[in-house]
């Protein structure tokens, strides 16, 4: 099994080769976790061998849990608060300044729902998430596989955002759908 299948977007199996990037992960992570509270520098040095891209100034808080690493990428200036799952079997990426609140899970997996065999099997593909500029997503906040949030949108605590928001609003709610807008910034 290759990458490339993983975040094909068609339907694929697990294997061996996928579940030991994923222990190669799980081993960096559990050294991420383990670093000392004040370590912010070893924190960052291993998360830009781990992620796809670590922008300048991020910050994640441990516990951190992750897939493989390699489809995150975080921007600028983001901040992903304590015990995130960041479930990157399909990519996810975070713009400048992001805010991720405590608990929270993005996840690009996908299982089937009408294809009895395929779910049986264990078959799974993913879609990707990203989250715009300037976002904030309140603690427990899930985001489900696909889904794009738009600039400077915040999504309120508890959350589960299964569709699109677009840029500028406030969202809440399980599904999570624009309440207001917010002010365009200029």
């Amino acid at each position: 099994m290759d990458v490339e299948q993983l975040v094909s977007g068609d339907w694929y199996l697990d294997s061996p080769a996928l579940r030991a990037l994923r222990d190669d992960c799980a081993s960096i992570v559990d050294a991420f976790n383990a670093l000392p509270a004040h370590d912010h520098h070893g924190r960052a040095e291993l998360l830009r061998g781990l992620f796809g891209s670590f922008g300048e100034g991020a910050e994640v808080v441990p516990r951190l849990r992750c897939s493989y690493g390699f489809n995150v990428s975080i921007g600028a200036g983001a901040y992903v608060n304590a015990n995130a799952f960041l479930m990157d079997d399909g990519p996810i990426t975070l713009g400048d300044h992001v805010r991720i609140g405590p608990s929270a899970v993005l996840a690009t997996a996908l299982h089937p729902i009408e294809e009895h065999r395929l779910r049986r099997e264990g078959a799974e593909r993913t879609a990707p998430i990203t989250i715009g500029d300037n976002c904030w997503l309140g603690s427990t906040v899930t985001v489900g596989a696909g889904v794009t949030i738009g600039r400077n949108t915040v999504v309120g605590a508890g959350s589960v955002v299964l569709r699109d928001l677009p840029d500028h609003v406030f969202a809440a709610g399980s599904p999570a759908a624009p309440i207001r807008d917010l002010p365009v910034e200029s």
